[in-house]
């Protein structure tokens, strides 16, 4: 039961780290289908980090160069998004796509050059290991790991909450999502706040890669990608109506789903079922398809959501 509630926690925190930055990006008017691919960008930054900065750094250190590594490769990817979507108006849908599609090939090249130059040509894969490195996120409580990306995903859920409701530029984004040309028209920048929306997708993007291919293992091949996080994070954003508290709550119950996969074999009435592994990790998106099913026509998106704004439509 406690290996249970751990992989829920750790999988609910890469969840809502994720559909917290689609929730930004959509709040400005920006569909952010690309969270795949710049989950991935972001987690071979962190990756990286762990991997080149030296373990005597403590870690302290070590989690901070990891989590800003992270999110600056989450920025950059999702500035492909913003520069396509806003400055030259793209298809947003079609972008993020190109975005997941190029992540996973760019990552495995850059990954296999660099393991082919350090080893002379004898190793070809696109695994980072970072076992010393990852040690350094976890905490041992009794018989429960405590990760401290947990806490940093509450804490993202604080700040966004804090930043869209409570705040200007918050009211500000939100506006250029639901009505553009009233919100230019009081003098709201609305391709800067757009920028900004998409830019913070990105950097929560980046944190839920890396927290996504630390949670259970000390090495990751960059071609597996990230096994549809990305989109599943998308179903918990709609199914939290664009809301970071609801968001919370829809990652706790697609995040239990999903760490069945990982402990149902200590669970004696699902071990009793032998049933495939490969069952219960399908879980999660079975879910998430019935979910959206019977929810999403009452769901109430952006109004602006996906349309390019022009100016002279004011």
């Amino acid at each position: 039961m406690i290996l249970l509630i751990q992989y829920t926690l750790i999988f609910a925190s890469v969840l809502m780290l994720v559909a917290l930055g689609g929730c930004f990006a959509e709040h400005s008017g920006v569909i952010n289908i690309g969270l795949e691919g710049i989950m991935l960008i972001g987690a071979l930054g962190g990756a990286l980090a762990m991997k080149f900065i030296p373990t005597s750094v403590g870690a302290p250190v070590m989690i901070l160069c990891v989590i800003l590594a992270s999110a600056l490769f989450g920025m950059l990817a999702s500035l492909f998004l913003a520069v396509a979507a806003v400055t030259f108006k793209a298809d947003q849908t079609i972008t993020g796509t190109a975005i997941n599609m190029l992540a996973v090939a760019g990552a495995t090249v850059a990954v296999k050059a660099m393991n082919t130059a350090a080893s002379g040509g004898s190793d070809v894969s696109s695994e980072i290991t970072y076992t010393a490195a990852r040690d350094f996120f976890t905490v041992r409580i009794g018989a429960f790991q405590f990760n401290w990306f947990m806490l940093v995903a509450v804490a993202c859920l604080a700040a966004s909450y804090i930043c869209l409701y409570k705040t200007r530029f918050g009211l500000r984004l939100m506006a250029c999502g639901e009505h553009p040309q009233a919100a230019d028209s009081v003098g709201i920048n609305v391709a800067k706040m757009r920028y900004a929306g998409v830019l913070i997708s990105g950097l929560l993007g980046g944190l839920g890669g890396i927290v996504y291919i630390t949670a259970g293992t000390n090495a990751w091949k960059f071609e597996n990608g990230v096994a549809g996080f990305g989109f599943l994070a998308l179903a918990v954003m709609i199914f939290g109506a664009w809301h970071p508290v609801k968001i919370a709550l829809a990652a706790l119950l697609f995040g239990f789903f999903r760490a069945l996969g990982n402990v149902y074999t200590g669970i004696p009435f699902m071990a009793a079922l032998n049933l495939n592994s490969t069952v219960y990790n399908m879980l999660p998106y079975i879910i998430s398809l019935v979910v959206l099913a019977f929810t999403s026509k009452k769901s109430r998106a952006p109004k602006a959501e996906g349309i390019p704004y022009d100016k002279s439509q004011r």
